[in-house]
């Protein structure tokens, strides 16, 4: 590769001054009753629409059926599908001109961003993360010891009754 071939503020390749296409996350949220092969189908055809118009998914994360937040159309549940996209905003725009028209998207979220992340998602980190035992403490020491084996207080208000009493 050439010495001016790579752009120095992302460090993607850029022979000649040639304009970079922007980096885009896109992520959607399929109906709940949508079979995972339909949920496949739907994120192949996006990704279809933009490579068809010059771009490229990076990344595609189905990250399955998760609860929403609220309902939506009547869903309390959807299918997500994470997309690192790199692609012209043409592109883009015609991506999310589909999923408008698609009944089975119930949202989506475009956004630019200045460079993709590598290796999984926050969301597939914290489902790695929860697969440890739950109370685990990993290497925190334990506090205190026995509950018996520390001297009790005396509460606030059981002394002054006794005082009010006598």
């Amino acid at each position: 590769m050439c010495r001016g071939c790579l752009d120095p503020a992302s460090g993607r390749f850029n022979p000649r001054g040639v304009q970079n296409m922007p980096l885009y996350e896109s992520i959607f949220i399929a109906r709940q009753d949508v079979p995972t092969t339909q949920v496949d189908l739907l994120s192949a055809a996006f990704t279809e629409v933009i490579t068809a118009h010059g771009g490229q998914v990076k990344k595609t994360e189905a990250w399955g059926l998760r609860n929403l937040a609220y309902r939506i159309n009547k869903n309390k549940k959807g299918h997500y599908v994470l997309f690192n996209i790199d692609a012209s905003p043409e592109a883009i725009a015609e991506m999310e001109r589909q999923m408008k028209l698609n009944e089975d998207v119930l949202r989506f979220m475009t956004i630019r961003v200045e460079e993709h992340e590598e290796g999984p998602s926050a969301v597939l980190r914290k489902e790695e993360r929860s697969e440890r035992p739950f109370g685990e403490r990993g290497d925190r020491p334990e506090r205190g010891g026995e509950r018996s084996e520390r001297p009790r207080r005396a509460r606030a208000d059981a002394t002054s009754s006794e005082g009010e009493a006598a």
